[in-house]
């Protein structure tokens, strides 16, 4: 009597597809992560050999999680971490407004996702969708996650051209907003702390730019401290410009509150009153920036609705609809670290 020939698995037909047991899987369900000529391929292989899956157990794998993967998409080479007072507000406010909406939060950091976000929390269901705090210094990962058509949204600048959702404040009248006030308050040079090559930090670097040609001031590229986003990048930058060049300025524009702090011991340190011989302001407004002393002026970006939009266009993503970028509140809150 002829060999009964054996039941085709999931393993034999992902192998003569030449492909992984879990790409066939996901072949076979129609992902859209999946190439559509990949799909092609393995589907008429499946109908080649009367191949079929187990449809309730797949129901069961194909169950929503109900979580949303937080990415803190920290740059390279950075001192920056998770323990940044405005990276756990925004989280936190993240949390609050994800459970209200029956959401679980996972908290992950850009180098433990590693390059593949679809795979690494979609196709793996750890999570339904992702939502990125900071876009860096380049986009690439976010980029990639996109085209594989992950439920994404980013908190960063929000007139970067993307296909996903960018919801963030109005970098460019932080900048602005933050140099036109010690312009208006009797500062004449003013140093820029921050990383320009973000894209958020960009913004708030052309805002002072801006704001200093509308005065008929020339930017100096001698006042522009291009750093890290950290207090102690700013403390070492501003003591090693005062070793150089003396105390030549008397103003400075903060792209965070952080840096706002590292400047401020700099300069207290070297006994420089402020605000009287120098102005400071940072941005983010964090608890802390109204507890030191002297107390900080900053740029407030409203983190709570922040992270309700956030929340709303990603769940429109997940119940099938397109998204939209949108701007938050973004205002200057005047405290002791300038010129009244």
């Amino acid at each position: 009597m002829a060999k009964r020939e054996s039941r085709l698995t999931l393993a034999k037909l992902a192998e003569l597809a030449g492909v992984s047991t879990s790409t066939a899987s996901r072949a076979l369900k129609d992902n859209p992560l999946i190439k559509q000529q990949t799909r092609d391929k393995i589907q008429a292989l499946a109908r080649q050999h009367n191949f079929s899956i187990n449809t309730a157990a797949s129901r069961l794998r194909t169950q929503k999680t109900h979580v949303i993967a937080v990415i803190l998409n920290l740059a390279e080479h950075t001192e920056q971490s998770v323990t940044d007072p405005f990276l756990l507000k925004i989280v936190g406010d993240l949390n609050m407004a994800l459970n209200a909406r029956g959401y679980e939060l996972l908290l992950s950091n850009s180098f433990m996702a590693t390059d593949d976000w679809a795979n690494y929390f979609i196709s793996s269901q750890r999570a339904d969708g992702i939502i990125v705090i900071g876009q860096g210094k380049t986009t690439a990962k976010i980029d990639a996650a996109a085209e594989a058509g992950v439920p994404l949204v980013v908190w960063g600048e929000p007139k970067t051209p993307s296909r996903y959702p960018v919801v963030g404040g109005d970098n460019l009248f932080g900048g602005h907003e933050s140099t036109w006030y010690l312009l208006n308050h009797g500062c004449e040079r003013i140093l820029f702390l921050g990383d320009p090559e973000h894209a958020e930090m960009n913004q708030r670097y052309q805002g002072y730019v801006n704001a200093l040609k509308e005065r008929g001031i020339e930017p100096d590229a001698a006042l522009l401290g291009a750093i890290d986003i950290t207090s102690k990048a700013a403390y070492d930058y501003v003591n090693q410009h005062i070793l150089q060049h003396g105390l030549n300025f008397d103003g400075i524009v903060c792209v965070s509150d952080m840096v706002a702090l590292g400047a401020l011991k700099a300069l207290k340190e070297r006994y420089v009153n402020i605000p009287q011989d120098v102005s400071i302001i940072g941005y983010d407004d964090i608890a802390l920036a109204e507890l030191m002393h002297p107390s900080l002026t900053t740029i407030r970006q409203n983190t709570q609705q922040a992270a309700e939009m956030m929340v709303s266009e990603l769940i429109n993503q997940l119940e099938g609809h397109s998204g939209a970028s949108q701007v938050v509140d973004t205002r200057l809150i005047v405290r002791r670290s300038t010129a009244q």
